[in-house]
């Protein structure tokens, strides 16, 4: 009896039901995983909607930028060009990836409010929609990538699998966080200032620009222990250019997404039935 008032008040029956029915929405999902490229394709297309370089006009942005901060730093730092400039754009590239799917995760929702609200498509295909192009994204980066590791001679001891293995537990981590994000700004207006900010203290904080090597002492190794985002970097561009990354750095990367996702999975569990009315 009191569970049946508890169903007519609320509308919920039972924490294992609005689990069986988030974990029903992911699968959906995955079946129409083709529906979600083609909605982050249609972003990509609209976006640049009428631009002759398209989205290579961010690679051209991103490339004078590598080159602009590669030679001024490695003057400033005194650091030889061939080992700063492929340093500082793998660095560059793949944070851009970092922060294009945590904040544009924030939007998430809001911008699918529309289909949300007149569909029942699964709520997933839209995290996926934001990881997707972002993917794009990258494909387009990745020229820099290509072009940097082949002028400096890199591409001689780049360790290509172990990078593909930190830029798959980079997403899975963003994922998640873009998931997470998505849901808070869904209810919360104010998350996305709060998230861009945090994104910015975050990359000087992160060494995308300056080598962690030159820093000593206690609390320089916390700073990078600490940090995931150090990472997240570190398992790509360090095999990439010929190194070993740090022995935790994989099984930090993978305990992040195991926990990550199973609270980010538990809040859009208890959050479902109402993200469509935050809207």
């Amino acid at each position: 009896m009191q569970t049946s008032e508890h169903m007519l008040r609320t509308g919920r029956h039972g924490a294992l039901h609005e689990f069986g029915m988030a974990f029903a929405d992911l699968k959906a999902s995955t079946k129409r995983i083709d529906l979600a490229w083609s909605l982050a394709w249609h972003d990509i297309v609209s976006r640049y909607r009428g631009s002759i370089l398209g989205p290579f006009w961010i690679t051209l942005s991103m490339g004078l930028m590598v080159l602009g901060m590669g030679f001024l730093y490695a003057e400033i730092f005194k650091v030889p060009i061939q080992e700063y400039m492929p340093f500082v754009a793998l660095g560059i590239v793949f944070w851009g990836v970092i922060v294009g799917v945590i904040t544009e995760g924030c939007d998430t929702f809001v911008h699918a409010s529309g289909m949300l609200s007149q569909t029942s498509l699964p709520m997933f295909t839209f995290v996926w929609r934001t990881v997707l192009r972002n993917l794009i994204t990258l494909a387009h980066h990745l020229v820099i990538v290509v072009v940097v590791l082949f002028w400096f001679g890199y591409w001689k001891v780049a360790n290509v699998p172990m990078a593909l293995l930190g830029l798959v537990l980079l997403m899975l981590n963003v994922s998640w966080v873009s998931m997470a994000v998505g849901i808070a700004s869904a209810r919360f207006r104010d998350v996305p200032q709060i998230v861009g900010s945090i994104m910015q203290f975050a990359m000087f904080m992160t060494p995308i620009f300056w080598q962690p090597g030159r820093m000593s002492g206690g609390r320089a190794h916390a700073l990078l222990v600490l940090n995931p985002f150090f990472h997240m970097i570190d398992g790509i561009r360090t095999p990439l250019m010929g190194g070993q990354s740090g022995s935790g750095t994989y099984p930090i990367l993978a305990l992040l997404a195991v926990l990550g996702w199973a609270g980010a999975f538990t809040a859009f569990t208890l959050t479902r039935r109402r993200i469509v009315h935050y809207l």
